[in-house]
């Protein structure tokens, strides 16, 4: 699991500088959790994280991005509330959700929408 930053952001999912449209430059579908350390939900989504970044390896790429270092890439998103998860596929546009989601719902996302 790969903690991103603006720069690392711009080359693997989507560079902001470049384009006003979305267009995804990675290679596979992507799971964002926007965290910082301390929040409490952020810490209860983590492990996971880490668990779905080890069952979906080379088929769904999981980054973290911690909104108090890349405040920039907090502001694009217009995240208000952590954790906030970004879901984005290979085509289409990406999908928000905010909250400790539990696994099940992480599987549902990344089996109905990721990975169809």
């Amino acid at each position: 699991m790969e903690h991103l930053t603006s720069d690392t952001f711009k080359t693997k999912v989507f560079n902001y500088e470049t384009n006003k449209e979305w267009k995804f430059e990675g290679t596979n579908p992507c799971i964002i959790d926007f965290y910082a350390d301390w929040c409490g939900p952020c810490k209860m989504v983590a492990p996971i994280m880490e668990e779905l970044s080890q069952e979906y390896k080379g088929k769904v790429d999981i980054y973290k991005v911690d909104t108090e270092d890349q405040q920039e890439l907090a502001a694009i998103f217009g995240i208000s509330s952590i954790p906030s998860i970004l879901f984005v596929p290979k085509e289409g546009q990406p999908q928000m959700a905010t909250g400790a989601l539990p696994k099940e719902a992480f599987v549902e996302i990344i089996t109905e929408e990721l990975l169809k």
